[in-house]
């Protein structure tokens, strides 16, 4: 409403204007032009000697007396025809930057061509341009902003390709030759256009074989400029405001972000990554499209190595850093980086998991410090957590302690976790690939489970044994790691083995103990048998009994040097009577 009251002010003061320089006229008008709202009394005689457009409407109109016209339609509106009538009567006026390209197509529209009168305004506009607006760079980018309401007559009197070319032309030798600090000064100038203008002139820039880091530095200024409440503004006062996701601010700036994405240069370092960081988060607060945020994802991945703590911060909190965002993005940020290494790993003929590069080194320290930072929120899951956590291979991470110190925060922030949870947390580290320091805190950190205690201590318990300093031992984790898992089965198997040995002799116990009692009950019978037996002298008669224990006794994996004597046969033969010496009297 304010800008429609404003505009109805500037047409009045207009028409005052006009009836100062048009009733001062001893001849009274004939003919009253319509341009929108605004009517203009005027005289037939004075448009028909400058204007062939007016001419023909006359002439071809069905009226005998023509006393009214409407040019609705007019580039520019009322204020661009009150200085074309003011050409057409002879009354000066200023031609600018900012007019002269709305009364050039004003010109073509009203046939104002030196065909029909010297001297007419089409070549005094046209003059203008070449000679005074397009000669500078800030001129030739107000003329292109003046276009922009002036579709699609601008276009077809090349008017904005032009404008285009002479941008340009004027940045390159601004960027090679500069002439006014700071160098960058012409990405401000740059920032007034609308994006289907800017869009046009990075475009051409590119084609013209700009350095990326020029084209980004324009498209990075732009960014704050437009997006300043999503981009720079890191405090979200801008986007508090907003209620509706589809309100029409979200809407333009979602449209604005998806075009400005289409726009960065192909070169993947070419943009800063903080601002490709402020961009992701931006993107995903206002929802834009799926393969505008991979496209941002990509390009962070590409040059994570030098991404900071803080930038993946920018990526996980909301503007009031009250909660979380979906981690999903700095999970496939991460994820995208390490499998581009794993790629040079493989083509370089290396093990990606022994081998790694600086920049996989550095990484891994950010995500264990970035792990650091976000561990303290309640709402991380551990799954969340974790899932982060691994996507760093262990041979990136010499020590540990960085994640140790992520693990333990977030096992303070979480003190509900039962022993299985805790366990879970601090499945993602190694506790032998800690140093001494960490060990040694670890071995007294009551929120960490027993069994990562027990590693600890298991490993400075290895040294002692070694005898050898801290910094002279350069035992492999691995090395450790695998006796240690030698033990355990060691001690596992003889475990088992015993548990065997102790069924065994309870399983001939039993047997033995059926056996003697099956024999009280068969009487007499089986004891003279014995007895006949034993009186006979022959070959002792193998018992059940003792054939059973036989056949399990070679079972025995001991029995070679074993001090177990559950094999011998203990069957004695008492029947057999003493041999005495008689002496003879």
């Amino acid at each position: 409403m304010a800008s429609l009251a404003q505009n109805n002010s500037r047409l009045s003061i207009a028409m005052e204007r006009t009836g100062q320089w048009i009733f001062s006229q001893d001849i009274p008008a004939d003919v009253v032009v319509e341009v929108g709202e605004a009517n203009f009394s005027l005289h037939k005689f004075m448009l028909v000697a400058k204007s062939n457009k007016i001419r023909q409407l006359i002439l071809e109109s069905d009226e005998p007396d023509l006393t009214r016209i409407n040019l609705s339609d007019i580039p520019g509106g009322p204020e661009t025809f009150e200085k074309a009538a003011k050409f057409c009567y002879g009354v000066n006026f200023e031609i600018t930057v900012h007019n002269v390209a709305a009364l050039r197509c004003a010109a073509e529209y009203l046939q104002m061509t030196d065909k029909y009168s010297e001297s007419n305004l089409t070549g005094r506009t046209e003059d203008f341009l070449t000679q005074v607006a397009l000669s500078s760079l800030s001129g030739a980018i107000l003329v292109l902003k003046s276009c922009e309401d002036l579709t699609p007559i601008a276009e077809d009197l090349k008017i904005v390709q032009r404008c285009v070319e002479v941008v340009t032309s004027k940045v390159t030798i601004e960027v090679n030759f500069p002439s006014r600090s700071p160098t960058t000064w012409w990405t401000e100038d740059l920032s007034i256009l609308d994006i289907e203008f800017f869009g046009r002139v990075i475009k051409a820039m590119k084609q013209r074989g700009l350095k990326s880091r020029t084209v980004s530095s324009a498209i990075v200024t732009y960014a704050e400029g437009w997006l300043r409440d999503l981009v720079r503004d890191h405090s979200g006062a801008g986007s508090k405001a907003l209620t509706s996701d589809e309100s029409d601010v979200r809407i333009r700036q979602r449209e604005l972000l998806q075009s400005l994405v289409a726009l960065l240069p192909s070169e993947k370092a070419a943009m800063p990554i903080n601002f490709l960081c402020c961009l992701l988060r931006s993107a995903i607060f206002v929802k834009a499209s799926t393969a505008a945020k991979n496209e941002l994802e990509k390009r962070i991945s590409a040059i994570l190595e030098h991404v900071t703590v803080d930038d993946l911060l920018v990526l996980s909190f909301t503007y009031d850093g009250e909660r979380l965002f979906d981690l999903e993005s700095v999970r496939r940020i991460i994820s995208g980086f390490m499998e581009g290494e794993k790629s040079v790993a493989v083509f370089n003929a290396g093990d990606f998991r022994e081998v790694c590069s600086a920049a996989m080194l550095r990484v891994a320290k950010t995500v264990d410090s970035y792990l650091g930072e976000i561990a303290t929120c309640t709402e991380l899951s551990i799954s969340k957590f974790n899932g982060i956590a691994v996507l760093v291979p262990k041979g990136a991470r010499k020590v540990d302690d960085d994640l140790y110190r992520a693990v333990d925060i977030y096992l303070k922030a979480h003190p509900n976790l039962d022993e299985i949870e805790r366990e879970k947390v601090c499945s993602v580290m190694d506790a032998l690939k800690l140093s001494y320091e960490a060990r040694l805190h670890a071995s007294q950190n009551k929120r960490l489970p027993v069994q990562i205690v027990l590693h600890a201590l298991y490993y400075d318990q290895l040294k002692l044994r070694s005898g050898e300093d801290e910094n002279d031992m350069q035992m492999d984790a691995a090395s450790t790691r695998n006796q240690v898992q030698a033990d355990v089965s060691l001690a596992k198997e003889n475990e088992t083995l015993r548990t065997e040995l102790l069924k065994m002799k309870m399983y001939i116990s039993d047997m033995q103990k059926g056996g003697s009692g099956s024999g009280s009950g068969s009487g007499a019978g089986v004891s003279a048998a014995a007895t006949s037996s034993g009186k006979g002298g022959g070959p002792k008669k193998t018992t059940f009994f003792s054939s059973v224990s036989k056949k399990l006794g070679k079972l025995n994996p001991f029995k070679n040097g074993s001090k177990d004597t559950s094999n011998i046969d203990d069957c004695v033969d008492v029947t057999k009577p003493r041999r005495r010496r008689f002496s003879i009297s």
